[in-house]
């Protein structure tokens, strides 16, 4: 089905009329706890005054230099401007309220101001903080596309705004800063976002600004890029901004606003930003276990809908740099006039196959629809499904073809209301020379570095690459075990659409994982363009061979064969005694490399055998499921969740590289126990069982995509160390697999499961 988008913002705007007056306080929205993880926050993870996949993600700035380390820094001691853009390679329009006495001249260029915690309020859709150099109390909030602050200024000074025009915010540079007056409240902008490594064209940020008392005074300076606007002596009256952005044209910036903010009620805005959270949070719930899990659970669940941000206006219009030069394309629109979906700006889908493609196609069927819809609009405009698009343009940002197992997964899960022709021609093309599997990480001008072409000729990629050096990741045997399985995801939807000539070549080269596998060591490992293996091999050294990883990790990356790969290893009972060699030595390390993704190459970190805090290791518990050992499954993701995935603090969450949801929402799916090993990409796939850490847990099922109505997973007798499955039953009926088929766990129903501490 087609989305309609406007249709769904009136109804969530309906919701809390009749979903939520029954139930009690604390809403879903009122457990998340937005500081998870702040203090090693980069530029696009921390969150506050946003949508869903809002356009605009509005919070104050401690770091403006650089994607990593970036942003809103929780041990940091001063605030440099609040931004309305926290994306994947995109920043833009940040501002900061002054108040002042003598010339504000000087302000242009030194503006930072001191803050404290004391004096600080988060939550979903709000934040609000105290400027003590300025004694000036700022509030935020924001509806999809439009920013909104409120500024308490002190009596007796001026008062005024500064606009960021020019020089570092985030991944990038400020250019061509322009700002000018339309009347005596409103003005008219734009910044563009330079070039990056990662995002290889400028992108240019269009914005409209109102405010709700008219401007007084103008300053700006030669020597600096910045603007400020003055209002005088506000008397202690309240001073409210509305700043909406557009990625195509002023024209588009003030409809924007129009559409969806055409009021100054600063709290209205924030009590229906909350009931949209309140629906998509509100969609799981869960009893049971302690509150500080329950708050994390909806911390992760939030997180998960997060990061990958819209760039369409309302009308539909957006950004297209597929091309050699910017085009401004148009969503199609529906019988209404209304588009049909947004577009977005999306980090990678790399790791998405055990992440969001499973959580989103779940329960959040109509988010991961428009994502296809988007995804399928690049290809149209382009030539390319991309897997990590930002400011309209592609990035090829990490490697192979992840962009596949999404698509496949939801058709083998019903959800194909986009052209799915369509779709595949461009994923079948994403596999070949000169797709997506042919580029390497970052770079963008060529279609190298991926060696797709010496994938299909030698059965594996070499390592070093011998081509020469065309961006990053090009680590040979881990692109290899990437490719065998998106190829395998490809077979199947091939398969299903009675392309049996591409399901027998893309089948075939699916058993690719074999060529890099060495018996002798008993490691997957890389080879040389000659075929020779790797010398000196250590399994444990990080970044040889494997993209983010070390051997020991990306050995079980064969999601699509395990009962292969422990034939190679000589039998389930030696994949199962190695496995759990690693899990025990990667246990003293809290199953993570530090605390930090930065901090992932680290001498002692580097080697973890098991390294929860990226994406190549995700599905690594869940493993054993397919080894005959349900039981260390279950024990193993429950000690995972208790180590890397329930702290509820500033310094922790997520204990390395949560890309945009991926890790939000694999902590989600391990705590209602649920996981896909491929995706979902096979017929009528399995939900595997886990460990679930929650007595019960409901599912909301989207009634436009799925016949049932609910999913309640109640897990009996459950406990801090009960964690293994003794009885499992769905509907009343006794499971003989190792979790529940999706077309029978969307028909709805009770999945029972009697939990005890012995195996």
């Amino acid at each position: 089905m087609n989305i309609r988008w406007s249709r769904l913002v009136i109804f969530i705007a309906l919701l809390p009329l009749f979903s939520f007056q029954l139930k009690p306080d604390p809403q879903p929205a009122d457990m998340v706890y937005p500081l998870l993880d702040a203090a090693n926050s980069r530029w696009f993870y921390f969150s506050s005054a946003t949508r869903p996949f809002g356009m605009v993600n509005l919070s104050p700035d401690h770091e403006i230099d650089g994607a990593w380390n970036s942003g809103y820094r929780y041990d940091a001691d001063s605030i440099k401007g609040f931004s309305h853009i926290h994306a994947w390679q995109l920043s833009g329009v940040s501002v900061m309220p002054l108040s002042y006495t003598d010339a504000p001249e000087a302000l242009l260029n030194d503006y930072y101001s001191s803050y404290s915690h004391d004096k600080e309020t988060i939550r979903v859709g709000y934040h609000q903080v105290y400027l003590d150099r300025f004694d000036i109390e700022a509030e935020l909030t924001a509806t999809h596309r439009v920013g909104m602050h409120r500024y308490h200024f002190p009596s007796g000074k001026q008062s005024g705004v500064l606009f960021h025009l020019g020089g570092p915010l985030g991944p990038s540079a400020m250019l061509d800063g322009h700002l000018e007056k339309r009347g005596n409240r409103t003005l008219v902008g734009s910044v563009t976002n330079a070039p990056t490594s990662r995002r290889p064209k400028p992108i240019t940020v269009h914005f409209q600004v109102a405010f709700d008392q008219d401007i007084q005074s103008w300053v700006e300076h030669p020597d600096s890029p910045h603007i400020i606007v003055g209002f005088g002596n506000l008397e202690a009256k309240p001073l409210q901004m509305k700043v909406s952005i557009s990625y195509t044209h002023p024209d588009n910036a003030l409809e924007n606003m129009q559409q969806e903010l055409p009021h100054w009620d600063f709290e209205q805005v924030e009590s229906e930003t909350r009931a949209v959270w309140n629906e998509m949070l509100g969609r799981i719930q869960i009893e049971g276990n302690t509150e500080a899990q329950r708050r994390r659970f909806y911390t992760d669940l939030w997180k998960a809908l997060q990061g990958r941000r819209t760039i369409s206006d309302v009308n539909g219009a957006y950004p297209d740099h597929t091309g050699s030069s910017l085009r401004i394309g148009q969503v199609p629109l529906d019988e209404a006039g209304n588009p049909r979906f947004r577009h977005f700006n999306s980090d990678s889908f790399w790791g998405a196959q055990w992440t969001i493609s499973v959580l989103w196609a779940l329960v959040y069927p109509d988010i991961a629809e428009e994502f296809a819809h988007s995804f399928l609009q690049y290809y149209q405009d382009g030539g390319l499904i991309p897997r990590g698009p930002s400011g309209g343009n592609y990035t090829n940002v990490m490697t192979g073809a992840s962009s596949t197992p999404f698509f496949v997964g939801l058709y083998q899960k019903g959800i194909r209301g986009f052209d799915v022709e369509l779709a595949y021609q461009g994923l079948k093309k994403n596999h070949l020379p000169g797709g997506m599997m042919g580029r390497s990480g970052y770079e963008h001008l060529t279609a190298k570095g991926g060696n797709v072409e010496d994938y299909i000729d030698k059965g594996y990629v070499p390592y070093p690459n011998p081509r020469g050096r065309f961006g990053g990741h090009e680590q040979g045997a881990g692109q290899t075990l990437e490719y065998s399985f998106q190829d395998w995801t490809l077979a199947q939807l091939a398969k299903a659409l009675s392309k049996k000539e591409d399901a027998a070549r893309f089948l075939s080269r699916s058993n690719h994982y074999q060529n890099v596998y060495n018996p002798e060591s008993g490691w997957m490992r890389p080879k040389n363009e000659e075929g020779e293996w790797m010398e000196p091999f250590d399994p444990y050294d990080y970044g040889k061979g494997f993209v983010e990883a070390n051997a020991a990790q990306f050995t079980w990356f064969v999601p699509h064969d395990l009962p292969g790969l422990a034939e190679l290893m000589g039998g389930k009972d030696k994949a199962v005694e190695k496995l759990q060699e690693q899990f025990l030595a990667a246990e003293k390390l809290g199953f993570t490399s530090g605390t930090s993704h930065a901090v992932e190459t680290h001498p002692e970190y580097r080697r973890i055998p098991v390294n929860y805090g990226n994406q190549p290791s995700m599905q690594m518990a869940y493993v054993f499921n397919y080894l005959d050992r349900p039981d260390l499954t279950q024990y193993w993701s429950r000690k995972v969740l208790d180590k890397a995935f329930s702290a509820l603090t500033p310094h922790l969450g997520f204990n390395g590289d949560e890309d945009q949801g991926l890790m939000g929402s694999l902590a989600v799916l391990m705590k209602l126990g649920l996981f896909q090993m491929n995706a979902g990409t096979d017929e009528n796939p399995i939900y595997e069982l886990g460990s679930p850490i929650f007595d019960k847990a409901v599912i909301q099922l989207h009634p436009d995509y799925y016949p049932g109505e609910t999913v309640t997973i109640r897990a009996e007798n459950n406990g801090p160390e009960h964690y293994y499955i003794q009885g499992k039953r769905f509907n009343g009926k006794p499971l003989q697999e190792m979790g529940v088929r999706h077309n029978d766990l969307v028909k709805g129903g009770i999945l029972r499961l009697q939990m005890s501490e012995n195996p």
